[in-house]
């Protein structure tokens, strides 16, 4: 086992060893009031709660699986909103990126680069991202083995940043269906970074609708209950205060109600482990 490593992102603290922390929110931005709700109600929930929240929410989600399918505000109207809620709401905020133009604009803004988990292997976005010094979470992509995250995490410490998170989403199973291996948050811990487990896409069909991808929210809870027991430094949820009719990714999305009892009992589990 390595070093266990500290990633701060504000006051917060991420590690395999400390409590668990939540990073969470709708997928993708559908206007700066709602965004602003959402963050809301989840920072008076982790209050209440008493768990490290980071508020997550996509500008531009260019990997849809349709050319008409909504992809979010683009990147400059989304970083205001983003920049609108660290300001009003004092939350640490989180987005994906997927491409190296986008890189010094996006890291004005966010307190996590998110790199998707179509792009981990980009070796030139990893290396721009990581220039930043922003601490970056990277997705690992559902077509890589656990132990092949060691080489993203190379490209990245060459530059000199350590700050490094690593999120479990899933690994490819046959066609348009995904499988948890619990077995790979443990080896992911053992390069002593943060481990996220992303409960929301692990339950993901992608592409199954054919226009969209679908999905079994059912079993969000179920796998992050899991993830909680293996051990994490957290867990990466899609939530929105009406999944069915969210603009992306509501088959894998879990409402308010749904994540504070999810919580509770993540919270317990979490303490035992620990």
């Amino acid at each position: 086992m390595k070093k266990i490593r500290e990633v701060k992102i504000g006051k917060i603290k991420l590690s395999n060893s400390n409590p668990i922390v939540l990073i969470a929110g709708p997928c993708v931005i559908e206007g700066e009031k709602f965004c602003l709700d959402c963050a809301r109600e989840l920072k008076k929930l982790s209050l209440r709660m008493d768990i490290p929240f980071i508020f997550k929410s996509s500008y531009d989600k260019a990997n849809r699986t349709s050319l008409k399918s909504y992809r979010g505000p683009g990147i400059k109207k989304g970083l205001e909103i983003l920049k609108k809620v660290k300001r009003e709401l004092s939350l640490p905020v989180l987005s994906d990126i997927h491409c190296r133009t986008e890189v010094d604009e996006a890291a004005s803004v966010l307190d996590v680069i998110q790199i998707p988990a179509f792009l981990s292997r980009q070796t030139d976005l990893l290396i721009a991202a990581a220039k930043t010094k922003v601490p970056l979470n990277i997705k690992k992509g559902q077509f890589l083995a656990p132990w092949d995250i060691k080489n993203v995490i190379e490209k990245i410490t060459f530059t000199g940043n350590k700050n490094i998170i690593i999120t479990e989403r899933a690994s490819s199973f046959g066609y348009n269906n995904l499988v948890s291996d619990m077995r790979a948050l443990a080896i992911l811990g053992e390069y002593g970074y943060p481990v996220i487990f992303d409960a929301a896409h692990s339950v993901q069909f992608p592409g199954a609708r054919g226009v969209s991808s679908g999905g079994e929210r059912r079993f969000v809870s179920v796998l992050a209950r899991a993830a909680v027991a293996v051990g994490c430094a957290g867990l990466f949820l899609e939530v929105h205060p009406q999944p069915d009719k969210a603009l992306c990714d509501g088959p894998n999305t879990i409402d308010f109600r749904e994540l504070e009892k999810l919580l509770k009992q993540a919270k317990r589990i979490d303490k035992v482990v620990k």
